[in-house]
């Protein structure tokens, strides 16, 4: 290791949580998404996210702005194609996709399908864009009926298999998302295929026994770089499915957004040299992709509680960063996510309060924690370590 700037970076990621439409949301047909704004009208009150500075944020006109932020912080531009989960912590690790991943609007090829049910033995329903939540609706009964497992997609590149734990043991379901994965590629090869477990009669409840098998990262992003400098990479709730468990050193699942919290919670309490990667994704998976904006904020609030708490627990060479891999509004009339910008909040004692505008990419965010690890690492982005740190 070079000398210590920082030893240990906390970056949370707030699923979903976009600040405006990103300059290039009519391509997505995304114009007027701004999933802030849409919380703030359903009415929250984020106390410690104003006083780092998230109301000071370029375009952010629905909170109050300090005259002394205590953070640095910037509006982050997404360079990538497109607006997944996958590439947008993609990017924010420092490696941005210029080629779009596929998505099926009109569901998956037929001879893909029938390959897929001879591999697994089992025939499958719907192969639509579907909302998770309607799709158990629409196909469960007839899933338990027959035992074919429904399959569907939606505006991003997913390959998503819902079944009910007593018809599918759900052993039996993670071993049929690994076939599809392997299954899933060249021109079918989707950014995730996600494991969508249920429960009860009808209506039927998701479990929290999702489980995501991303495509692998082409390259090598800031992970592999901080593991290979001799630090640690601990992974908190579905950062490790994201990377496809590369360059991630130790991993904790979650059940949601308050465990999530609560490790990392108990994370700043322990010893260690390294990056901490932290994905929160309720507000993405129970609020946006439902339209629920009152509950979007309500979650807000709840995590801006606990940030509160947490902050005082950073050490002297600690760095906190908060932002986000995409938009979800929950005002808008669509259930997908959103092409918007994204905050970004920079803090710790060594960090100088700093208005970085409105950056060009995500992956700023991975080369500026490479140069305050002072460790090389061939990745996307510009570091800006040198206007922020003291």
């Amino acid at each position: 290791m070079g000398k210590v700037l920082i030893k240990r970076v906390f970056l949370i990621v707030l699923d979903s949580f976009g600040i405006g439409e990103a300059p290039d949301a009519a391509d997505y047909g995304d114009c007027g998404s701004n999933t802030i704004a849409a919380c703030a009208k359903a009415g929250m009150k984020l106390p410690n996210l104003e006083k780092l500075g998230l109301g000071n944020i370029e375009g952010v006109t629905v909170l109050n702005k300090q005259s002394e932020p205590t953070a640095a912080y910037a509006r982050m531009t997404e360079a990538s194609k497109g607006k997944d989960t996958t590439i947008g912590h993609w990017e924010i690790a420092g490696l941005v996709s210029q080629k779009a991943m596929p998505v099926f609007p009109n569901g998956f090829p037929k001879d893909f399908l029938e390959r897929f049910e001879d591999a697994i033995g089992r025939k499958t329903l719907c192969n639509k864009p579907y909302s998770g939540v309607q799709v158990i609706k629409d196909y469960g009964k007839e899933h338990l009926e027959t035992g074919a497992v429904i399959v569907y997609t939606s505006a991003d590149s997913v390959f998503q298999i819902a079944a009910h734990e007593d018809k599918v043991p759900l052993e039996e379901l993670y071993s049929i998302c690994k076939t599809a994965r392997k299954m899933l590629v060249g021109d079918l090869a989707v950014g995730r295929v996600i494991a969508r477990p249920f429960t009860g009669e009808h209506p039927f409840t998701r479990t929290a026994n999702r489980h995501d098998y991303s495509v692998v990262p082409p390259k090598d992003t800031l992970l592999d770089a901080v593991l290979e400098s001799g630090r640690e990479v601990i992974s908190v709730g579905k950062i490790s499915d994201i990377f496809a468990g590369k360059g991630i050193g130790e991993s904790m699942t979650t059940k949601g957004n308050a465990d999530g919290m609560d490790k990392a919670m108990a994370l700043l309490d322990r010893n260690f040299e390294g990056l901490c990667f932290i994905n929160l994704v309720d507000f993405d998976m129970l609020y946006g992709h439902r339209n629920d904006a009152a509950g979007y904020a309500k979650a807000l609030e709840q995590f801006d509680s606990w940030l509160g708490e947490a902050i005082k627990k950073l050490r002297e060479d600690d760095m906190l960063i908060i932002t986000a891999d995409h938009g979800c509004d929950p005002a808008s009339e669509s259930t997908d996510h959103s092409r918007e910008y994204v905050p970004m909040l920079m803090f710790g004692s060594k960090i100088k309060p700093t208005d970085m505008g409105t950056r060009k990419s995500f992956s700023d965010i991975a080369a500026t924690v490479a140069d305050a690890f002072d460790i090389k690492a061939d990745i996307d982005g510009e570091s800006f370590w040198k206007r922020i740190s003291e």
